[in-house]
Order: structure tokens, then C-alpha cells, then sequence
């Protein structure tokens, strides 16, 4: 689920011609499920979503309700992520890499982040999607959630995608 996951938010590629720096796109999500457990030294919550999977969330310290939380609420929360894409002509193709213990170093905020880098096969000329070849040399085809985010790319550009999921930023119980 979670390379799937990751292939998903190549969807949500931003250009970068080589040389520039690489584009961010940092968007709100949100997610509803059921506390499973509460981190409170780390601030970090994980919730047991729809298929019995377990979602952590780092709790920015402003969100007060974090502290009133127990396990069995039902909750929504909104958090931030990220994708990172960077042109990399002579990049080797790579797997899928956690690179999470080197983004916290960074930014202590970080909850998960993920690199990969692909050659972008095709991008079809309505900007509905991509295919892109992985280092196992599997074709994978994705939609595109935003076209403007293709402006720039061109087939046969290697890029190197950096997908993370940062901080809730605020949570409210469900109504019941």
C-alpha cells in the first residue's frame, strides 16, 4: 500500500528544468479514523483507518486537542505533504528508499518521507497521465492530479521524486 502511495504522489509531479531548483508541492490532506494508539512524549498519533491500516501523524505542538485525545476516538485530521521533484539527467534509476531518519535530522517534523528516481516514459498530450519506468524496469502508468505540474518535464527526463508527509495541523473529533 505504501508504494502505492508513493507512486500516487509522482502524480503530483512539479517541473524543474535542469539547472533550476526543484518545485515543491505542499498540499493540505485529510484522513478520518479511529486513534489506535497515542504517542505523547513524540506528539505522534497513529490511527487505524478503512482496511485496517495504521496511519502516524507527528501532532504540531500548537494543536491543543492532541493532549484531550484517548484511544477509540473517531478523529479528522488535516496534515501536510510534500513532493519534491528534481531533474537528474545522470542519475541512476532507484528503488524505493525511506529516507525519513535523514529528513528529521533536517526538519524533526518529518513523519515519513520516501525517494525514488524514474525515467518519465510518456506524458500524453492532455495531461491526464504519465508513465513512468522503475529501476526493475516496470512501466508504471498514473493519473495526474494537476496538469499545470507537467509544465516543464519531457520524456525521457530521469527525475528523482522525494515524497513526504509532515505534521497534523489540526484534528476534530467526528460527530457522533
Amino acid at each position: 500500500m505504501l508504494k502505492s502511495l508513493i507512486a500516487a504522489f509522482v502524480l503530483l509531479l512539479s517541473p524543474v528544468v535542469s539547472g533550476q531548483a526543484p518545485n515543491v508541492v505542499t498540499r493540505e490532506a485529510t484522513i478520518t479514523g479511529t486513534v489506535e494508539s497515542i504517542e505523547r512524549s513524540s506528539r505522534v498519533l497513529n490511527l487505524r483507518l478503512p482496511g485496517n491500516v495504521v496511519q502516524p501523524l507527528y501532532v504540531d505542538p500548537a494543536v491543543k486537542i492532541f493532549d484531550d485525545l484517548r484511544t477509540a476516538d473517531v478523529v479528522t485530521v488535516r496534515y501536510l505533504e510534500s513532493v519534491v521533484v528534481r531533474v537528474r539527467p545522470n542519475a541512476p534509476l532507484s528503488e524505493l528508499r525511506d529516507s525519513t531518519e535523514e529528513a528529521r535530522k533536517a526538519n524533526g517534523e518529518v513523519l515519513q518521507q520516501y525517494q525514488i528516481t524514474v525515467t518519465l516514459e510518456q506524458i500524453d498530450s492532455q495531461g491526464i497521465f504519465i508513465i513512468y519506468r522503475r529501476a526493475d524496469g516496470v512501466k508504471v502508468l498514473r493519473g495526474v492530479a494537476d496538469k499545470r505540474l507537467l509544465e516543464g518535464l519531457r520524456e525521457g527526463d530521469r527525475i528523482q521524486v522525494t515524497a513526504t508527509w509532515e505534521k497534523a495541523v489540526s484534528i476534530e473529533r467526528a460527530r457522533r
